[in-house]
């Protein structure tokens, strides 16, 4: 007999896991599927966030980051140290710990929510049916199908992995030695957050980034502290270097690519591919449901995250947008409150990026050159880490926060910041955004003393040129 739910999730990733317990704590009956094993072969929830991209990078990124705050800081903050080194194998392990107990967690979560769990491939077929490979095969019945399948790193002809010396960014977290020299193709945030790590456990880091802009994607006065800072810290990125061939020669990877200047060769012990990653729609859905995707092979959806399909859902990496995790939970949540008959939306004006790299990267809303490209006036205030006295203290002080607002309104159209734990910092503006904040509402807010935080009220300060703690031209009274 067949199984029948009121929804089937296909995917356990955060999108597909905050769908299918959302679902359930409304009284769906609901199943989750997904087809990923561990290193050990075992069937584990998470996805790619968990298993093998933002959970444990962020591990790796701590970890070194304790590292060489040890090594360079120490004796000036007075701590000596003897004999101080890296253990490379222990830190791989205290990774895969957090990988693991957060994993474990989901299945727990599933438990204590009513989530059934099926481990398999599965593939939407028509009638709302979904076809599961596994151990037991079989097909079950949904009234409502939510795809949830994720992404996967892009592939390119001038880099053919072999798991070894060519690798994704997977493989890059599993390294059993640090590489004397290693490359990486793409400087955006993968290629960035991975370098840092390697960097600073020792290795040579070779950044190639075909644009030729550095972090297109971000404000452009971030942007140009950001290639400043990183490359104060050892990382070399050449921009406008398009990888033409890789191969494996003696052990090592021999790199050619063409800039403006001709074509050159690096070589390097390993080499990572960084450049993106493509929705999981391969084998997603049988050809005759008829399921509508784009030119790029993302799920074709409405602002409900609805598809062309009577009762089909499309959320997270396969459907437009950023690729954020927390993006897709936000969707997984308010797809499964529409299912319920609830109301709920999510606001993709609002959206917070980050990159873990140190100094950290985080932002929300509009860039500077996308509101001139937009022909919309707005004000600027600008403050740096290095007059707050928290990130004096930190010995933290690089970087600075950016608030953007509406030249006749005053709203916020946009907040950046590069500095110390910016990822933490941005949920603030991304809160005084949600509920239409002005830069004046910030500067009239109280914030503790000494924080990182005041920054912020400093750079809402400082877009009608008030800011307390650093030095503004002088303006004409109003």
């Amino acid at each position: 007999m067949t199984e029948r739910y009121d929804i089937v999730v296909i995917g356990a990733g955060p999108a597909g896991y905050t769908a299918a317990i959302r679902a359930a704590q409304l009284g769906l009956k609901t199943a989750c599927i997904d087809d990923w094993r561990d290193e050990k072969g075992q069937a584990a929830l998470g996805g790619t966030c968990l298993n093998a991209g933002c959970i444990p990078s962020k591990a790796l990124l701590e970890s070194s980051e304790f590292f060489i705050l040890a090594r360079d800081q120490g004796a000036q903050r007075g701590l000596k140290f003897s004999g101080l080194s890296l253990d490379l194998a222990a830190m791989l392990a205290h990774k895969d710990k957090v990988v693991s107990d957060l994993t474990r967690g989901i299945a727990t979560l599933f438990k204590a929510n009513g989530v059934t769990w099926i481990s398999g491939r599965a593939k939407l077929l028509s009638k709302n049916h979904v076809e599961i490979t596994a151990e037991n095969a079989k097909t079950v019945e949904a009234e409502h199908v939510i795809l949830a399948s994720g992404s996967t790193p892009v592939d390119i002809k001038g880099a053919p992995q072999d798991g070894r010396f060519i690798v994704n960014s997977q493989t890059a977290l599993n390294f059993e030695a640090v590489p004397k020299r290693l490359g990486i193709i793409g400087a955006g945030v993968i290629g960035l957050e991975l370098g840092s790590v390697w960097r600073r456990l020792g290795a040579e880091v070779l950044l190639l980034e075909a644009q030729e802009e550095f972090l297109s994607i971000v404000d452009e006065q971030v942007a140009r502290e950001a290639h400043k800072q990183f490359t104060a810290q050892g990382l070399d990125i050449r921009l406008g270097a398009r990888v033409l061939e890789s191969r494996v020669e003696k052990n090592a990877v021999m790199i050619r690519y063409q800039d403006k200047n001709g074509e050159h060769v690096e070589p390097v012990d390993r080499l990572i591919v960084a450049v993106g990653r493509r929705p999981n729609t391969q084998n997603l859905f049988a050809s005759e449901t008829g399921l509508l995707l784009d030119e790029w092979g993302f799920v074709h959806v409405d602002e409900y995250c609805r598809t062309n399909l009577p009762k089909v859902y499309a959320i997270g990496d396969v459907v437009r947008g950023p690729m954020l995790a927390h993006k897709g939970m936000e969707e997984g949540a308010m797809v499964a409150a529409h299912i319920a008959g609830q109301v709920a939306q999510v606001d993709y004006d609002i959206v917070p990026s980050v990159i873990y790299t140190h100094p950290e990267i985080a932002w929300v809303g509009k860039t500077e050159q996308a509101l001139k490209q937009a022909g919309l006036a707005y004000r600027s205030g600008v403050f740096p880490f290095a007059a707050n006295g928290r990130a004096k203290a930190m010995g933290d002080a690089a970087g600075f926060v950016k608030i953007l607002a509406d030249k006749d309104s005053d709203r916020v159209r946009g907040v950046h910041l590069i500095g110390p734990h910016c990822s933490e910092l941005v949920a603030a503006a991304v809160l005084a955004m949600s509920f239409g904040a002005s830069s004046e509402d910030i500067a009239l807010t109280m914030f503790a003393h000494p924080t990182l935080s005041e920054g912020l009220h400093e750079a809402a300060l400082a877009v009608s040129g008030r800011a307390i703690h650093v030095a503004q031209p002088k303006r004409t009274k109003p």
